[in-house]
């Protein structure tokens, strides 16, 4: 962490030492209305991590056991469960080339079950949001954005999380705009939604004591809260970084065989949570660059229907011969902002090598 931001945070951490509201404090309120306007909606939940945002969001929407929610068969694995958990089913659509959810396949998905479809905009790039809402509003379904990966990527017409009915965010320390803990929101234009959504993380009301229902403990600290409002004065600076490096990146290494790059689609303005190659020699390429002393990371080393979890359902890799490839083929190279030239270079040079052998 470099040291005017580690300044900026201590003086952070004092503040919220001095005012000693630990929970509900004004700095909390202060990054909902300020991530809620620099989303383009008009509400923000803070709540304590992005999966409880997804199964509040799903909650308080009305999902019923039995309801079917069609989920990309590649992602993190809490899009699914959370829905498992509310005792709905997860369908699985596969994804196209670049790892979203292939929009071409979900209307054969769809049942007179399906209620919800949970679009992921995965590595830092946008589903097409336009035409999934376009469909979504024929069949009379909701969506729900998973925009963890993506803060504030966009599209020509909104940026992620102000598409569909609700969105929901990670602030997981390693994210884009990432806390020094775990949090999460719910970004929404449905002021109904937004109130219950806060009432459920509330132990079903606004007041300590005011139980309207039956509800959860899902708050966001203040600590973490403050963080993020202090991390939003440099998240726009960052994010341009990310895109250069990754600009860097593609400009240096197009062109290598059997190697695939990530690139923009549709007008997205992809924010690269995560700088994702393909290869057909990934765990040799990956443990190439290991013995070169370059971490990188396999995300997800199994698609949902693979993974024990989710194996019951009988999957075959014909069934998602797209999020099977991407589980075999995909890495992710290094890429933060600060990164140094020459650590890039080094990357470069190592992959470069590597497709010598």
């Amino acid at each position: 962490m470099n040291d005017p931001l580690r300044q900026a945070l201590e003086e952070v951490y004092k503040e919220v030492l001095n005012d000693s509201y630990f929970l509900f404090g004004r700095q909390m309120y202060a990054f909902e209305a300020a991530f809620a306007a620099k989303t383009g909606v008009s509400h923000c939940v803070a709540v304590g991590n992005c999966t409880d945002a997804l199964f509040i969001t799903l909650k308080m929407m009305g999902i019923q056991p039995g309801d079917e929610v069609i989920v990309p068969a590649m992602t993190w694995i809490s899009d699914a469960a959370a829905v498992s958990q509310l005792g709905a089913i997860p369908v699985f659509v596969d994804v196209d080339d670049q790892g979203l959810i292939d929009l071409n396949l979900i209307e054969a998905a769809i049942s007179p079950k399906t209620k919800f479809i949970i679009p992921v905009h995965l590595y830092g790039q946008m589903v097409d949001m336009p035409k999934l809402m376009f469909l979504a509003q024929q069949h009379s379904l909701f969506v729900i954005e998973d925009c963890a990966q993506s803060h504030f990527a966009t599209l020509a017409t909104g940026k992620a999380g102000s598409f569909g009915h609700a969105g929901v965010f990670s602030f997981y320390p390693s994210k884009n705009l990432g806390a020094l803990g775990d949090g999460g929101c719910i970004s929404t234009n449905n002021k109904t939604l937004a109130l219950a959504c806060r009432k459920f993380a509330n132990h079903g009301g606004i007041d300590k004591d005011s139980h309207e229902f039956v509800g959860l403990n899902s708050r966001m600290d203040t600590i973490q809260a403050a963080v993020l409002l202090e991390k939003l004065n440099h998240i726009d600076q960052w994010t341009n970084e990310r895109r250069r490096l990754a600009t860097y990146y593609t400009n240096a290494l197009d062109g290598l065989k059997e190697f695939r790059l990530p690139k923009d689609i549709h007008d997205n303005s992809h924010v690269f949570h995560i700088y994702e190659v393909r290869s057909k020699r990934r765990n040799s390429l990956k443990s190439f660059l290991e013995e070169k002393g370059i971490q990188t990371q396999v995300h997800y080393p199994k698609a949902i229907p693979f993974t024990n979890a989710y194996r019951h359902l009988g999957s075959e890799e014909a069934d998602f011969p797209k999020a099977y490839q991407h589980q075999e083929e995909t890495l992710s190279l290094p890429l933060y902002p600060g990164m140094p030239k020459a650590h890039r270079d080094y990357v470069i040079e190592q992959v470069k090598a590597f497709h010598t052998l």
